[in-house]
Order: structure tokens, then sequence, then C-alpha cells
């Protein structure tokens, strides 16, 4: 249970104040003396009062100022039931590391042949979008069930340079918002906006995204900023660090071969506008450069933490297409925030009611 106003709380501390108070009543109540001519007589002729009367309409009264307190803190339950329908957002990294041959034949042709399996397994009222981030991200392919469509849009990626992780996620967001009103677009420098009101600690839309790279973002927005904002909107974020530990040289992707560097190309996605002559300078040059970065594993991880997705460790073509299979789309859930505070009134009413009852019945006005 969470708290939509959970700041109300603070007044429970009326609770011991007035039971201090009682007690201080209590104790300091003004005696008083009238002469009688035996004592006997006064106590056969007096009712004895329990402890239970004389204290429980008092009980009652506290119990009741706690639950009207609690109903002011908007206190929510979060409640999962089944998607009837589902978006899932593949983010791919497309990187000038994703040509590195440690996996083969590319560590990019892997992903693209993992990804399309992966489309291919899914049911028929599972939307599926495809964006590809390097120096910037764009969304490839909107959120669809259209297969072909998708397939299209998997085979036409070409490698950009730099990785712009926290860029991929924002986009992916944008992607979700575009089908699902529940989601509001992210926030960047270039689009501002209000930011939406957090939703409550447990609570998800049935909207996944998935992030594929194998390196450190090096521009763009910081991954645990955009993040936050997934987690802001409800939206898991599951994150596959893809690549082995050594590495390997970088090697001329067959889409350089055929369009330069660029990313896009099929009439998807689009070129780095930093590219010249068939390549990037700057040390991509002509097609080959150094070695693959490492894996930011530990940030791969605190993104997925955050958002309530699983991070996932890929160093092999089939340890890829297993995490793609362990990827929780069978059964994708959305958690709806039902408010309970009219349990709460209710209850306070029910119980103030009772109090002024039995003080009328047990202490009734001379």
């Amino acid at each position: 249970m969470t708290w939509l106003w959970p700041s109300f709380l603070y007044l429970l501390i009326l609770i011991p104040a007035l039971i201090i108070a009682y007690i201080w009543i209590l104790r300091h109540r003004r005696p008083f003396a009238v002469r009688y001519s035996s004592l006997a007589l006064v106590r056969d002729s007096v009712p004895r009062q329990s402890w239970v009367r004389r204290h429980l309409p008092f009980l009652f009264f506290l119990l009741a100022l706690s639950g009207l307190i609690v109903a002011l803190a908007r206190p929510v339950r979060v409640i999962s039931v089944p998607a009837g329908k589902a978006t899932i957002i593949l983010t791919i990294d497309v990187s000038r590391s994703m040509c590195s041959t440690d996996i083969q034949p590319t560590r990019l042709q892997a992903a693209e042949n993992a990804a399309l399996s992966f489309i291919q397994r899914q049911s028929s009222n599972t939307q599926i979008g495809l964006v590809a981030f390097s120096t910037f991200a764009e969304i490839i392919q909107p959120p669809t069930s259209d297969r072909e469509l998708l397939d299209a849009a998997v085979q036409s990626l070409l490698v950009g340079r730099r990785t712009a992780i926290g860029s991929g996620i924002l986009t992916a967001i944008d992607a979700i918002a575009q089908v699902d009103k529940n989601v509001a677009p992210s926030i960047t420098d270039s689009n501002p906006g209000i930011e939406p009101t957090p939703v409550p600690k447990g609570a998800y839309v049935p909207d996944i995204i998935v992030v594929l790279t194998d390196g450190v973002s090096n521009t763009g927005p910081l991954p645990l900023d955009a993040a936050q904002q997934a987690a802001d909107r409800g939206v898991r974020v599951y994150t596959i660090g893809f690549g082995t530990p050594n590495g390997s040289e970088f090697a001329m992707c067959q889409s350089d071969s055929q369009y330069g560097f660029g990313f896009g190309g099929g009439g998807y996605g689009y070129r780095d506008p930093g590219g010249f002559g068939g390549g990037f300078g700057g040390g991509f040059g002509g097609g080959f450069g150094g070695f693959q970065r490492g894996i930011d594993d530990a940030t791969l991880k605190q993104v997925a933490a955050m958002t309530g997705g699983t991070y996932y460790a890929a160093s092999s073509a089939g340890e890829l297409e297993n995490v793609f299979r362990s990827l929780p789309t069978y059964l994708i859930m959305k958690h709806e925030t039902t408010e309970i505070s009219v349990f709460f009134t209710a209850f306070g009413a029910l119980l103030a009611a009772l109090a002024l009852l039995f003080a009328l019945l047990w202490h009734p006005s001379p």
C-alpha cells in the first residue's frame, strides 16, 4: 500500500497527544465531597461502572480519528491484471562497435537475427516497435503488429558512431506514448514539457522497453536520468549487455560496404550527419579502427532496477536468443492503482458513531 498524500500521516501524532491529555484530565479532576450518614448506603446505591464502559468510547474515538487521518493520506493499492494489449519497443545499439566479429558474423547481425526470431514468436495482439541509437536515436518502426514491416525495419539497420543509451530510452518512451495515452512523452532540452505525476511505487503500464547495447553511453542524456523518466511513467526497461569480455577488432559491416557508415537505409532510419566519404572521420576513416569498448554493466543494472526490469548479459548469439526467450512477454501484466481511502473513511465514521452511542448510553448527561 502506498500513499498519494503521505504528509497527512504526520497528523497521527495527535493520537498519543490525546491519550496523554486524557490521562492528565482523569488524574486532575477536581474532587468534591458530600456528607452522608452511612457510606454503606452510598456504596449500595451507586451502580458500579466497569473499566470497559468508562474508557471504551474514548478508545473508539481514537480509532475513528486514526482511520480518518489515514483516509486523508489517500492510500492506494496496486493491483496486477493481465494486459489485453501490450507494446514492446526493441531499442538496439547501432554504434560502430556492433560491427565487432567476436560474435559471428557480427554483433549487429546476431542481434538482428535474435530480434527477428523474437518478433515471430509474439502473439498477434502484441505491438512491437523498433528504435535504433548511436549518436542520437530515432524510431525506425512505430509500434505495429505487422510482422513484415517489423522484419524489414530490423534488416534495414546501419551503423553510426558513438552510443547514446539515454537517447534510446527516451525515444522508446515517445514510441510508447504514441499508442498508449497513459504514458506521457519524454522531457528533453529540445522538447520541454510538464513532468507527469510519478506513478505509485510498484505500478506499471503494460508496455516495456528492451535495450540492447554493447558499450558505454558517451553522448546524449545520462541513461539513469532517462531511466528515471521511464520509472515515473511506469515503463519497465529490460537491458541486455551484448558482447564478449575481450571483444575483437572492428570489422567492415556488410552495410558499410553498401552504404558507407550511417544508420538507416531501406526507407527506415537515417544517416549520421557526421559522416563523410563513406565513413566517419576522427578514427573511423574508411572502415576499421580499434577494439570495442567494454559494456557498462553497472549502469545497465541500475537502469533495470530503477524501472522494475531485469538486466541480462549475453556473450554469444545463442545466449542472446535465450535472453529474448526469457523476456516476460508471454503474459505482460499491467498494474492499476485503486484508491482505498473510502474504506478508511467508512471505518472512521462507524467507530465515531459507536463512540458517540456508547458515550450517551453509559454516560448520560444529568
